[in-house]
């Protein structure tokens, strides 16, 4: 499957790295990296992780860390469309203008 991660997603990574970097600027390039590694292992085989009713149509969710990958299979395309810690609150997150939900 061919993946796409959002705007949205990718200012949620962004901003992840920003926040680790404030420790360790090495370790936060490291983990984008990983998030983005991780992004694709989900695009290889979607439909194993959770699905999320509670949060709208088809998201699905992964595990990685303290954080969230949320996803949507259409098709032959995974959208990843939020990446969050796992401590937030989701569903604020997931109503929040911008998220497409």
């Amino acid at each position: 499957m061919r993946l796409v991660i959002t705007p949205l997603a990718e200012r949620d990574i962004e901003a992840i790295g920003d926040y680790i970097a404030q420790d360790s600027p090495k370790r936060a390039a490291s983990f984008v990296i990983e998030l983005h590694s991780q992004c694709l292992k989900i695009a290889s085989a979607p439909h194993i992780y959770r699905l999320r009713h509670e949060l709208g149509d088809d998201i699905r969710s992964c595990t990685y860390g303290k954080y969230v990958i949320f996803f949507q299979v259409a098709s032959q395309v995974v959208h990843i469309v939020r990446v969050l810690h796992g401590a937030r609150d989701i569903r604020i997150r997931f109503s929040e203008p911008d998220s497409g939900h």
